[in-house]
């Protein structure tokens, strides 16, 4: 009677032992998958910024090329302006129906907003590039850990193959953004 009890306590033991090692060996698994979404997420949010990126920079030059067809429009209504008559209060009014005309082109203020808005997507891009790189590397680390590697091999994990990105601005990055075709 004392056997059976001690082989079903030991029986009971492996059994545990058993079940503990296969939720051992799937949860590092489980952790390589939720690694990977991470570096997929941080993915996602470099082309979200720059995407945001491309956006802003169209609009800053739309609105540069407005700011300058209205301050040309400007400038000529004050050379009109003073052609016609040295009378100041001409030129205030010819300043006043070009800028009442346009009302719509806060131009200055918008280009303004635009670069800000512009500096602090790059700041975000360059911390999102940052946040990628770190989680590339904590996954790395992560697969190729003992016993993480061995567990991984045994359930036929495929790793995956993240690259680093490079902080090199490109050679044909863009020039002259502002030149008339």
């Amino acid at each position: 009677m004392k056997n059976w009890k001690l082989t079903l306590i030991v029986l009971a033991g492996v059994i545990s032992l058993g079940v503990l090692g296969i939720f051992g060996v799937q949860s590092s698994q489980n952790k390589a998958f939720t690694l990977e979404e991470q570096v997929s997420v941080a993915e996602s949010d470099i082309k979200v910024q720059e995407k945001r990126r491309v956006d802003l920079i169209y609009n800053l030059a739309d609105c540069v090329k407005q700011y300058d067809a209205h301050e040309a429009e400007t400038l000529k209504a004050i050379v009109d302006g003073r052609g016609s008559a040295g009378d100041i209060e001409n030129v205030t009014t010819a300043i006043t129906a070009v800028s009442e005309a346009y009302p719509e082109l806060k131009s200055d203020t918008n280009y303004k907003e635009l670069m800000n808005e512009l500096a602090i997507t790059e700041n975000l891009i360059a911390e999102f590039r940052s946040n990628y790189n770190k989680q590339i590397k904590e996954y790395k680390r992560y697969i190729r850990k003992f016993p993480t590697r061995v567990f991984l091999d045994i359930l036929g994990y495929e790793k995956q193959e993240y690259k680093y990105l490079d902080y090199n601005a490109p050679e044909d990055a863009p020039q002259d953004l502002f030149e008339e075709e």
